[in-house]
């Protein structure tokens, strides 16, 4: 069974209870005060991590891109956080107890997560899986890591597993497909089996882009031990990824139903509970006699089925008194008892 341990002592795996993170996106709208207030509301959510994006009008898209959409580029930089203000916030992180991270798009960015914020993981986006040179910068580090694969076939997924494993061992997969929002019948949550097949050293988890807030849970009971949801405080304002988000209510809702989930999913031994037993001797049959026989009568197939409580002789048993004799007289509906019978 895979495990691997955060670099703030956090351990995931298949033993450990599923671990949320509230991707924030931009849905602060480059303003550290509505950075801090998501923060605040993920942390009375049940969330585990917040996780922010670390990128810069220079390292997501070209110049080429910025010159055929001017208004891309103004987003982008009104939407950006500073290293500062990333800085700032991974501060207000320990403050609340909640554990901070973002995606890094560069090697830079990198470097300012694991050394200025101290993230307890670097989070890898899609769009990086055959991005071979960063893959090895981020695995290098020696910080666990945690990938997602979405638009990745999966010749690609495990040559990205094989480049980073041997370099580091700490890496979560995420299934995920690169929508949003993604409409259900794309899902495919059976991938989740496919990477814990394929990949047992690997942790797996799910990055959801679902506008529902069920199928993290579900994720969570195929196996998925790392959820990754998108944030918002409010939906409906517009924004990059924003509007797929679910807010405070849904979100809170989202980490109950998994915790539920694993707290339901037991072993694969089939294990019967003490509570479950004493239920036996209420709800399983016991031997009775279908009619009125006198003493010295022996016992037929014929006299014999079987009603509630179950603390008498199991219905099991009956093949094992035909042909008994009675040492007095039963009435029909009686509970069959060993002293009724003679040896």
């Amino acid at each position: 069974m895979a495990e691997i341990i955060l670099r703030d002592g956090t351990k995931l795996g298949d033993n450990y209870a599923p671990y949320v993170i509230a991707e924030l996106n931009s849905s602060h709208f480059g303003k550290l005060e509505v950075a801090k207030e998501l923060m605040l509301k993920a942390k009375e959510c049940g969330c585990n991590c917040v996780k922010f994006q670390s990128w810069t009008s220079d390292t997501l898209y070209s110049k080429d891109y910025y010159a055929q959409n001017p208004i891309m580029a103004r987003v982008v930089k009104k939407f950006s956080l500073s290293e500062d203000e990333l800085i700032s916030l991974s501060l207000f992180a320990k403050e609340l107890k909640i554990a901070f991270a973002s995606t890094a798009y560069s090697k830079q960015e990198v470097d300012v997560l694991v050394e200025k914020c101290e993230a307890p993981f670097l989070k890898i986006s899609s769009m990086e899986i055959n991005n071979y040179d960063f893959l090895k910068y981020c695995a290098n580090t020696q910080v666990p890591l945690i990938l997602s694969t979405g638009m990745a076939d999966f010749e690609e997924i495990k040559k990205a597993v094989e480049l980073i494993l041997p370099i580091n061992p700490n890496l979560v997969l995420l299934h995920c497909i690169s929508l949003y929002p993604v409409k259900n019948d794309l899902i495919n949550l059976n991938n989740l089996k496919l990477l814990q097949e394929n990949f047992p050293n690997c942790v797996v988890g799910f990055s959801d882009h679902s506008l529902s807030t069920v199928l993290s849970s579900a994720a969570v009971a195929l196996g998925a031990r790392v959820i990754e949801k998108h944030f918002t405080l409010d939906k409906s304002k517009m924004g990059m990824d924003n509007n797929m988000a679910i807010e405070p209510v849904q979100m809170s809702e989202l980490v109950k139903n998994c915790h539920e989930v694993f707290g339901s999913l037991g072993s694969l031994q089939r294990v019967v509970s003490e509570d479950e037993k004493e239920q036996r001797l209420k709800m399983r049959r016991s031997l009775v006699l279908t009619r009125n026989l006198s003493q010295g009568s022996v016992l037929q197939e014929s006299d014999l089925d079987g009603l509630r409580p179950g603390n008498g002789i199991s219905i099991d048993q009956k093949a094992n008194y035909i042909g008994r004799v009675l040492k007095h007289d039963l009435e029909a509906g009686r509970l069959l008892q060993e002293s009724d019978l003679e040896p």
